[in-house]
Order: C-alpha cells, then sequence, then structure tokens
C-alpha cells in the first residue's frame, strides 16, 4: 500500500509523484477514422500502437500498473464484423508483443469473462501470462470483456456461496472479504483514471475501485494520444489533493 493510503491527510507537496497505477478509457478510435475517412477498423490498428507506447511511458515513469479498458460486456453489442476484427486484432498482438513484454519487464494480465472469447485468443492469453508471470517492472492489465457490474455482481455470487458452504452469519462478512472476489483483488485501486475522445463517463469500468480515482478526460482521440498528453496528464495529477473524504491540514 503507498504511503498516500496510509496517511489521513495528503498535502499538496506530497502529491510530486506519478501515480502507482493508471486506468484509461481508450476512446476515439472509430471517430478518428471518421474524421479522416477511413474504416472503422483502421483506428483500431492505429490504437494498438498508442498502446505500445503508453506501455514504454508508463515503464519510463516507474509506474507500476497500467490498466486498458479493450473491450467491454456492452461491445458485443458491435457490428459483428467490428467484434471479429477486433478478437483478431487481440490475438495478433498478443503473439507480436510477447517477446516485448517479456524483454522490458511487463507481466500480463488479462481480466473479464474469458467464457465468451474465442478458444485460440483465451489459449495465448493463458502462454502469454504464464511467460511474463515473473516480469516485475511493471503490470499490464487487459480488460477484455469486462464491466464493474458484472465484477461486482459475480463477487456477490461468490460471496453467497462462501457465506453457504462455510456457514457464516452476514454480520461476520467484511467488506474486504467480499472485495477479495473482484477480478483484480490482488491490484491496488487506481490512483489515476484517463479517459480519451472527450467523453466524460467511466461506462461501467472498475465502478469497485474507482471510488476515490482522479478522473482525468482528454479531448484527444487515443489514435493520436501523445507524450505531450501523458505528461500534461500527470503535470495535473501531481497537483491534485488527494484526501479520501478527509481534511487537508493545509486549508
Amino acid at each position: 500500500m503507498s504511503d498516500e493510503k496510509k496517511s489521513s491527510v495528503v498535502l499538496v507537496e506530497e502529491q510530486s509523484f506519478v501515480p502507482n497505477h493508471i486506468a484509461i478509457i481508450m476512446d476515439g478510435n472509430g471517430r478518428w477514422a471518421k474524421e479522416h475517412s477511413l474504416p472503422r477498423m483502421m483506428g483500431h490498428q492505429r490504437g494498438v500502437k498508442v498502446v505500445r507506447e503508453v506501455v514504454k511511458w508508463c515503464n519510463e515513469n516507474n509506474i507500476l500498473y497500467l490498466s486498458l479498458f479493450a473491450f467491454s460486456t456492452e461491445n458485443w453489442g458491435r457490428p459483428k464484423s467490428e467484434v471479429s476484427h477486433l478478437m483478431t486484432l487481440f490475438l495478433r498482438s498478443l503473439k507480436k508483443e510477447a517477446k516485448d513484454l517479456i524483454e522490458k519487464g511487463v507481466k500480463l494480465r488479462v481480466i473479464g469473462n474469458r467464457s465468451r472469447l474465442p478458444k485460440n485468443l483465451v489459449e495465448h492469453i493463458c502462454i502469454v501470462e504464464e511467460q511474463t508471470k515473473n516480469n516485475n517492472k511493471l503490470t499490464l492489465i487487459i480488460c477484455a470483456d469486462y464491466g464493474g457490474h458484472w465484477d461486482i455482481y459475480n463477487a456477490a455470487k461468490q460471496s453467497i456461496k462462501v457465506l453457504q458452504e462455510k456457514k457464516l452469519a452476514v454480520e461476520d462478512y467484511s467488506e474486504e472479504m467480499f472485495a477479495q472476489h473482484l477480478q483484480a483483488s490482488d491490484i491496488p485501486p487506481p490512483d489515476l483514471l484517463i479517459r480519451t475522445g472527450g467523453e466524460k463517463r467511466i461506462s461501467n469500468f472498475y465502478l469497485w475501485q474507482l471510488a476515490y480515482t482522479e478522473l482525468y478526460f482528454c479531448d484527444t482521440y487515443w489514435p493520436v494520444f501523445s507524450q505531450n498528453d501523458f505528461n500534461e496528464i500527470l503535470e495535473s495529477y501531481k497537483k491534485r489533493v488527494r484526501r479520501f473524504g478527509k481534511l487537508d491540514s493545509s486549508k
């Protein structure tokens, strides 16, 4: 646990560090492609290149966790051709980037409902997770077929099982025990959420985990998200006072 979470009071001068965990909603691929008279698929392909760069920037800034909202539970409602392309692009990217992840000390974690993902994709996810499991520089969490409602609902079902099997009273079941059943239970909550593309909502992402996360909404479309954008957001984060519901003693 970071020092900022141990302290009940966080001062501005204590904010001069990078976030421990950044989460990103990578939005704007389709709109960028449309504005450039390109197929939507070209926006997604360009977006993959930006992912590679963001991983590099996180490593350079000693950020320990990066969560990327790659495919939501609601995204299954998109045209079948687009969903198929996204799954193919995910598989192709895994195969292409695995060696680079290993060399750069990046551990891959994929969270979400794997039962609906293509079998060959799930198999390769398992392979790359195994290949990178001992890496300790950056943990890259890809959220695929993930939704905050689904995550909490699934944790609730698991909790009910525990209560029944162990014959526990509801009063003996704590918030911490419940949270152990969430998908990212072993990962600290994001310190900073970035959403590109100009929309200002969290779209069913990490609903439990974002309770005290700093939010930053960026107008830049994901395919053209740059290092300047990234650095500007980090600078903004440093200036924020994180009180976690407590008082700021500098006031």
